[in-house]
């Protein structure tokens, strides 16, 4: 099992400790037990903490699943931010996006498939509006560089769910396919195929 990288910070209080420390009990009990199949009790006893405890930091399981989900979307992007921040046009920033994607999902497996698993849940519960919200300043910055490439001609304009598709959808389907054991390749290992694929579906002129 892949450890969570939600692991605790050793200079924060008692408090953030126990929350990070149920975490990664969470994400433990997923990868034995499934989504479904893991329960409150579970993560307590994995996590050697109380059931007040548990409640205290995420009011009920819904809670703890959603915390964990919306943590992991903050590692995912923190993993590639460095290159993003370097980009300076869009083929660039499409570039760090999907290698940026594809190397945490290939270093991260266990979590992957807990967001996988999770998101529609997350999506349809108590936090889905915290949920929009992450994911309106994740891709801020892409559809800020999409509009100036829209803006410059080198990007043909489309819908922005259009260009969810286009440019995540492909990548996703084959890490979903990795971590099913359906395919074999890493997916990191293809990331400059489906740089390759996305700018072409989205550039108004040849691919650099």
């Amino acid at each position: 099992m892949t450890e969570a990288t939600t692991t605790a910070n050793t200079d924060a209080p008692a408090s953030r400790s126990s929350r990070d420390k149920l975490l990664v009990s969470a994400l433990a009990c997923f990868d034995e037990h499934g989504l479904t199949g893991m329960t409150i009790e579970q993560i307590r006893r994995q996590a050697n903490s109380s059931i007040g405890s548990l409640y205290h930091h995420f009011g009920n399981r819904e809670g703890l699943i959603a915390a964990l989900f919306l943590q992991l979307l903050d590692d995912q992007l923190a993993w590639s931010r460095t290159a993003i921040d370097a980009a300076t046009t869009p083929y660039e920033t499409l570039h760090a996006l999907i290698h940026g994607y594809l190397d945490w999902v290939t270093h991260h497996p266990v979590e992957a498939r807990f967001m996988y698993a999770a998101r529609s849940e997350v999506a349809r519960g108590e936090n889905a509006a915290a949920l929009k919200e992450k994911n309106r300043q994740r891709i801020g910055l892409l559809l800020a560089v999409l509009k100036a490439g829209i803006k410059s001609g080198s990007i043909r304009s489309l819908p922005p769910e259009t260009f969810a598709s286009l440019l995540v959808g492909p990548s996703e389907n084959y890490c979903r396919a990795w971590l099913a054991d359906r395919v074999q390749g890493k997916p990191v290992a293809h990331a400059d195929v489906f740089v390759d694929a996305a700018w072409r579906a989205i550039s108004a002129t040849p691919c650099e």
